[in-house]
């Protein structure tokens, strides 16, 4: 089958190319050259390429076209008669070649920059042997819930990010005391952190995000939620734990209680540690973006903390509003550094960019919702989620709540990816593309991780 090629959409953004920064466009115009010549020199390639299956409805997955060797393809959209590939997976044999050095302030292996290997994905380190079989994806998807299947994690890769992670956890930050082992194992964080980052060249591009996604849970679990949160006097323990990730730069005479202060608890020694090792394997544009959608989070915290305090519970539009901060962005956006290449910050500051990953992390975010929602309601107390707040404002049973809600998702999936083809046909350069599909990938891999997290989730008899 052929390659469905660029989105047929319209793009809403005439010219944008013409908008950028024109030292990113000279950049992109000559990496994009090097690629053009690396595809003719390097077809030999395309047959190591490994090829996995997506479906555009979860009721019936096509078989998706193989992907050849070359720059990433554009976005999936739904307007195409058959869906677009993400990543490869790639082939057990297949050899690696050898990077050709190191970079400095990188991870060494990893992808070295636009119009190199670092365009092919599927290329990673190469696995000592064939990983395991894995075993099929436990539970089951939503009934009528808009995704997009992924194939299995690849199992060596989740044993080791669990292994580290869990050794960094509790040997490095303290992050937990014993009786908790079971819920961080139950987490099952190397599944979800292998499932949504599959283009990692290695492992220790992976523990990036681990630690960060691990980090980012115990702030929520001790400051708001189960394991001692309140919403009393939340602001401050939020401010000084986001001095973690935004260092204080004070006088002389305080920095070292402050200093001393990140070593305070779980949630800080965590930020703490996370954000080192972050920082020593982005760019700076790379680590203030980071910190400014982690600001974004605590706002949204905030925001729902405000008004457990008064018993209040929001239009719906409102809770919608607290729900694109308080959510998954933080995650997406970086998978341009787990990937170990760099979307430039004029390109990801743009507005077409912003409302694109502010989509991603609104449907990401409403996943949670439906998934977690019978847990929620087992738990002490009313937690707000889309289904509830539904149910009270409109007036309707739960069950047509949650239904829905489910639309609701749906919505912006299909928006999410409206958007995110049309700007791939609007400015198709190679970084560009490559983060949009590793944002898909991501939400692919998020609902993934819901979806067989039987541990945690359950669903309602809503069918």
């Amino acid at each position: 089958m052929p390659e469905p090629g660029l989105s047929p959409l319209q793009s809403s953004l005439p010219d944008a190319a013409a908008r950028f920064g024109a030292h990113v466009l000279a950049r992109s115009v000559e990496s994009a050259a090097g690629v053009i010549a690396g595809a003719a020199s390097g077809a030999g390639d395309a047959a190591t390429a490994g090829v996995d299956t997506v479906g555009a409805e979860p009721s019936a997955p096509p078989a998706r076209p193989a992907l050849p060797t070359g720059p990433p393809l554009p976005f999936r959209t739904a307007a195409h008669a058959a869906p677009a590939p993400a990543i490869p997976a790639p082939a057990a044999d297949t050899a690696v070649p050898a990077p050709p050095g190191p970079v400095p302030g990188r991870i060494p292996g990893g992808p070295r920059g636009l119009g190199t290997a670092g365009l092919y994905p599927g290329r990673r380190e190469a696995s000592p042997g064939p990983p395991p079989a894995a075993a099929p994806a436990e539970g089951r998807p939503i009934p009528g819930l808009y995704h997009h299947p992924v194939p299995e994690p690849d199992p060596a890769r989740v044993e080791d990010v669990g292994r580290r992670i869990k050794s960094w956890a509790v040997d490095e930050v303290e992050l937990y005391p014993e009786e908790w082992e079971g819920q961080f194992d139950g987490f099952s964080v190397g599944r979800y952190m292998v499932a949504c980052h599959p283009d990692a060249p290695t492992v220790d591009h992976l523990m990036i995000a681990t630690r960060l996604m691990v980090a980012e849970n115990a702030v929520d679990d001790c400051y708001c939620e189960d394991h001692g949160g309140s919403p009393v006097g939340l602001g401050g323990r939020l401010l000084l734990a986001h001095t973690a990730l935004d260092a204080l730069h004070t006088t002389e005479e305080y920095q070292p209680r402050w200093a001393e202060s990140l070593h305070a608890d779980a949630p800080r020694r965590a930020y703490r540690s996370a954000m080192e090792y972050f920082v020593r394997h982005s760019t700076p544009s790379q680590a203030d973006r980071y910190r400014h959608d982690m600001a974004r989070l605590h706002l949204g915290y905030l925001a729902e903390a405000a008004w457990a305090e008064t018993d209040h519970v929001p239009e719906v539009w409102e809770y919608l509003a607290m729900r694109q901060f308080n959510n998954f962005r933080p995650c997406p956006t970086i998978t341009d550094t787990v990937g170990g290449y760099e979307l430039p910050a004029d390109l990801h500051a743009q507005p077409a960019m912003q409302r694109v990953l502010a989509l991603a992390g609104n449907a990401s975010t409403i996943v949670n919702d439906l998934y977690s929602y019978t847990k929620e309601l087992a738990s002490p107390g009313r937690h707000l989620n889309l289904p509830v707040v539904i149910a009270e404002r409109e007036g309707v049973s739960d069950r047509d709540a949650y239904l829905k809600a489910v639309e609701v998702h749906n919505d912006l999936m299909r928006d999410f990816e409206t958007e995110a083809a049309a700007l791939a046909a609007a400015c198709p350069l190679p970084s560009v593309l490559r983060f949009l599909r590793g944002v898909a990938v991501w939400v692919d891999g998020n609902h993934y991780w819901h979806q067989t997290n039987t541990y945690r989730y359950s669903l309602p008899d809503f069918w």
